[in-house]
């Protein structure tokens, strides 16, 4: 079992993904109210070797000489990845090793404002970096950044990344009602778009609990109406940029590499007692990345539900 590698799991936009984590749970430079993983326990900007390059390296060879080689490596986790100083020299030795097999990171863009890391995610063949608010208000209460950052630098960085990189640049937003939804914040996001001119806009919801309990989804509907609003606004400006919404726990489950194995074992698990998403990381041996994609199917079809207690929130079966 690798410590630093999971997967591949099967991903909503990459297919068969290879997951690589260069941080310990949970290392981030925010504490998003929505996040699968869970509070930060880490709240830093700090960039250092949180897990050493060579340990990396030494599970990649490992998976490599025993596996087919996955549709895509991730960076990706239950911490901000560009956090680790040695992320460029991985992505180096994935792509001396591994040319043919595109490479993606999934960042919360926040350190885009540092040139070191613009310059090593330029070996990158895709980007997905996050954008959830696009005023200082909603940047303070959705994401809870470290001090040190604003939401000025933060969309600077996306901009000064843009002109530097040749790469896709998906760029995700997660509406949350009652947070960023308004007509205010949705011309704000469109602005922020205009001078970003990422490759693509994908809109998310949440389909796992987050860590306030009286967050929710937003309707099909909404998603569909903020969709048409932004490609008009966009239209209007003569920038074609395409705007999608994300595919839900649907699309995951129709992949034809959706392991019925795993949810199996979750069913079996939680059947006994409930359980955390950390529960069943440790009891399965799968990060919790990969467990949350699991939940979110069981969930949309019934089988299980969820409860917030003290300890956090608990995975039941479906009474």
């Amino acid at each position: 079992m690798y410590k630093y590698l999971f997967g591949p799991v099967p991903s909503r936009r990459l297919g068969m993904s290879l997951g690589v984590d260069l941080v310990p749970h949970k290392v981030c430079s925010l504490d998003c109210v929505y996040c699968e993983c869970g509070a930060t326990t880490k709240l830093t900007d700090e960039r250092k070797e949180y897990v050493l390059c060579e340990k990396v390296v030494t599970e990649l060879d490992h998976f490599f000489l025993n596996n087919p080689d996955p549709d895509y490596i991730t960076f990706s986790g239950s911490g901000e990845p560009t956090l680790n100083s040695r992320l460029g020299d991985v992505l180096h030795y994935i792509k001396t090793k591994k040319p043919g097999i595109p490479v993606a990171v999934l960042t919360n863009a926040t350190l885009l404002s540092k040139e070191d890391v613009r310059e090593e995610l330029l070996k990158a063949d895709l980007v997905l970096p996050s954008l959830d608010a696009a005023c200082q208000e909603s940047f303070l209460k959705i994401n809870k950044p470290h001090l040190s950052l604003h939401i000025n630098s933060y969309i600077k960085g996306l901009v000064d990344f843009r002109k530097a990189y040749s790469g896709k640049i998906w760029l995700e937003v997660m509406i949350l009602p009652g947070y960023n939804d308004s007509s205010s914040e949705l011309k704000n996001f469109s602005d922020a778009f205009l001078i970003i001119q990422p490759d693509k806009i994908q809109i998310n919801t949440l389909d796992r609990p987050g860590t306030l309990s009286e967050l929710h989804p937003a309707s099909r509907e909404t998603l569909e109406d903020i969709k048409s609003y932004w490609e008009d606004t966009l239209k209007s400006k003569a920038v074609n940029i395409p705007v999608e919404i994300i595919s839900s726990v649907q699309a995951r489950k129709d992949l034809k590499s959706f392991r019925s194995d795993m949810e199996t074992a979750i069913l079996e698990t939680i059947a006994r007692r409930p359980c955390t998403v950390e529960d069943l990381a440790e009891i399965l041996g799968s990060p919790m990345v990969e467990i949350n994609k699991y939940l979110g199917v069981l969930e949309a079809e019934s089988l299980i539900e969820h409860k917030s207690q003290k300890r956090g929130i608990f995975y039941q079966i479906k009474r």
